[in-house]
């Protein structure tokens, strides 16, 4: 273990052995990384002795709530008792796609479990609270009101307003690479479609898309290079073994492409377990987070 995660640990045991020392550090330590990744909401922290966690004052436009830390999950009181049904909000993002050539079988039983439909209906979801202030997203009504038509890429799509800029700075990139790549401009010109806004629930779960949001967006290309982009179409073909599917038989973008998106903020489906390869996510948050470690 570094340094860093071990005063990182020592730091978290004292403020749970002491709300005065709590008191003193004034607010969690990832909370700094929220408020680089959205530099224009205001968070405000005190610490709750009744509760001993942290308070999280958050302020966007005219929106606000009240949330408390527990562990980055930013939680309203009422749901406390529930948090063992969220994820944190800041988890572990690869550097580098998961290659299946280097999974153990412990690792393929756990991602079995993981995937399996009964954990994804009842297990740990991402809790929206957060996400609800920022975007205004807590009923599709209020979030279409933030919704508008563009293009990415020469193909039109519905974002929310959030990421127009960030979106537009992704395609000037790769439209400027394009002009001394020849993969990336063979990319661009294969594309098919942008799909963004679309108002669902993750296949197989509860939780709803961060499509339903605006800040999700599919590319896919034409045909798809007859290779696979999605690992719940490949395990309704094989059940058993499609976490084992080799990188050379899935669909990607150009590396380049996916490192222009990071570099503004995006992270990249085909980077999870259960990989989704044609999927951008709007989440500097945890750019920031694997970045910091």
């Amino acid at each position: 273990m570094n340094i860093k995660k071990c005063i990182i640990r020592v730091l978290s045991l004292l403020v749970l052995l002491s709300p005065a020392f709590a008191d003193a550090i004034s607010e969690p330590v990832h909370l700094a990384l929220l408020k680089k990744a959205y530099p224009d909401v205001q968070f405000s922290c005190t610490y709750d002795p009744s509760v001993r966690d942290y308070l999280v004052h958050v302020q966007v436009d005219s929106r606000s709530a009240d949330l408390y830390w527990s562990d980055g999950r930013l939680l309203p009181k009422d749901e406390l008792v529930h948090k063992d049904r969220y994820w944190s909000l800041l988890y572990r993002y690869e550097k580098e796609v998961l290659d299946p050539k280097n999974f153990t079988p412990q690792d393929i039983e756990n991602i079995k479990k993981f995937t399996s439909k009964e954990n994804r209906r009842n297990g740990a979801g991402t809790p929206p609270f957060f996400f609800d202030v920022l975007y205004d997203c807590k009923t599709r009504a209020a979030t279409e009101r933030h919704i508008i038509k563009t293009t990415f890429l020469g193909k039109t799509t519905n974002i929310h307003e959030r990421i127009a800029v960030p979106l537009r700075t992704v395609e000037a990139r790769i439209r400027t690479l394009a002009k001394k790549d020849t993969e990336v401009a063979l990319f661009i010109e294969r594309l098919s479609r942008a799909d963004s806004y679309s108002w669902r629930e993750i296949r197989d779960s509860s939780s709803r898309s961060f499509h339903s949001l605006g800040i999700a967006i599919d590319i896919l290309p034409k045909g798809w290079g007859q290779k696979n982009v999605y690992w719940a179409w490949r395990r309704d073909i094989e059940p058993d073994t499609w976490m084992l599917l080799p990188l050379e038989r899935r669909w990607m973008p150009p590396s380049s492409v996916i490192q222009i998106f990071e570099e503004e903020g995006f992270i990249y489906g085909g980077k999870w377990v259960i990989w989704d390869n044609m999927h951008f996510e709007y989440h500097p948050e945890l750019i920031l987070y694997r970045d910091n470690k």
